[in-house]
């Protein structure tokens, strides 16, 4: 699964070789701190993803990863299973919003607020 690396001043999530491949995305997404307006854990990804995807691989209920376009801009997405979620909305930069499947849910959240140690890797 994707690594979740939280900075200061940004969030990146890398993205393994097969999630690229999966996603037809040849980079790893960074999105600055600033920009995110919320996070919020769910134990059921599958009901936030919205709109119809537009670039990437999608197996109902099984795996979904790439973009999702919808009227007011593009999600992404990478939610396997039924793992736990972490939705991140985002008020500028590439996407509206991040959808990040992750074992991690609670842990990413307290590294987000904003007196939370410097670093953090979340593998999963």
């Amino acid at each position: 699964m994707a690594h979740l690396r939280v900075h200061p001043d940004r969030i990146e999530v890398h993205l393994t070789p097969a999630e690229k491949s999966l996603a037809l995305r040849a980079d790893d997404i960074v999105v600055q701190r600033d920009d995110i307006k919320s996070a919020t854990i769910t134990d059921d990804p599958w009901i936030w993803i919205r709109g119809i995807r537009v670039r990437g691989t999608a197996i109902p209920l099984v795996v979904a990863v790439g973009v999702w376009k919808y009227h007011g801009g593009s999600d992404f997405v990478i939610a396997k299973g039924k793992r736990p979620a972490v939705v991140i909305e985002l008020a500028a930069g590439e996407f509206t919003r991040l959808i990040v499947s992750t074992n991690h849910a609670g842990a990413l959240i307290d590294r987000l607020k904003p007196n939370s140690p410097p670093t953090a890797t979340e593998p999963d």
